[in-house]
């Protein structure tokens, strides 16, 4: 009995120590993102400089920024479901916390996914400084498999930051970091450039100023142990209006595997935050 005391107190002691270490590691990762110092590559345009855009773009800009230019900071809070693989039927519920620096051109997510009751994974994504990372650990403490850094990661992490700027719309003003070309009626390419990395998105726009969804033909992900470019898709639905702006409340990601769009990842804003620049 003496002895299953110490190893409960052990193992208690390293989850704790396990836990204060991911949380420690967490806000210095926070801290650099919103430390970074301010792109001087993204100037605030007058509302007759929309007037050269795309039209389904303008169309959306008016709609989603308001009066709004630029913004600082956005933390966001979300409910959803997500799994591992395309091919996989299980699907996780998460809860995740999304800080997002539009004028770094960065985010940090940090998810809690139930796996089995009385047990869970922390997931970390981030993009700071031009510099993608993924993190999963196991109860938020003990580190399962981290990458950081490499090409595909970095690019990967911008096509993530590209498509969910329709909750923090500033990023998606044309700058001389983000470039927009027609398409139709209805659809528009955004190119995005940060530290040496290109990336481009179809965006797609409904009749009303919303945009409802983007695609790429090749966007790099992790698969079966290795990096492969994959056709990914995204959906966006019920804008509500949130501090001034206009945003999706729900969306849904996925690939194209076998020429068959495979959703992966479906949430819902749960709680928006938006901070204007000076």
């Amino acid at each position: 009995m003496a002895g299953l005391g110490v190893s409960t107190t052990a193992l208690v002691l390293a989850l704790w120590m396990g836990v204060r270490h991911q949380r420690n590691e967490r806000a210095a990762l926070v801290g650099r993102l919103t430390g970074a110092p301010r792109s001087d590559q993204m100037t605030p345009i007058g509302s007759a400089d929309l007037e050269n855009l795309p039209a389904p773009v303008s169309r959306y800009l008016r709609r989603a920024l308001g009066s709004i230019r630029q913004l600082q900071l956005v933390r966001l809070k979300q409910l959803g479901t997500l799994r591992t693989d395309v091919r996989s039927e299980r699907w996780m519920s998460f809860e995740a916390d999304h800080v997002i620096a539009p004028r770094a051109t960065g985010f940090v997510w940090n998810a809690r996914v139930r796996v089995a009751p009385l047990l869970h994974v922390g997931v970390r994504d981030s993009l700071v400084e031009g510099r993608g990372s993924g993190q999963v650990s196991l109860l938020s403490a003990f580190t399962v498999s981290e990458a950081a850094g490499v090409p595909e990661m970095n690019a990967g992490s911008l096509h993530r930051y590209l498509a969910e700027a329709v909750w923090y719309p500033t990023a998606l003003l044309p700058s001389a970091k983000l470039r927009w070309s027609a398409i139709d009626t209805r659809r528009a390419l955004a190119t995005l450039t940060d530290h040496g990395v290109s990336v481009s998105l179809e965006f797609r726009f409904s009749d009303t100023g919303e945009a409802t969804g983007i695609y790429t033909p090749a966007r790099w992900g992790s698969f079966e142990g290795g990096y492969k470019e994959l056709p990914w898709e995204g959906h966006f639905g019920n804008y509500e209006e949130k501090m001034g702006l206009f945003v999706p409340t729900e969306g849904e990601v996925g690939w194209y595997v076998d020429n068959k769009w495979q959703a992966v990842w479906k949430g819902r804003i749960i709680a928006f935050e938006a901070q204007r620049a000076n």
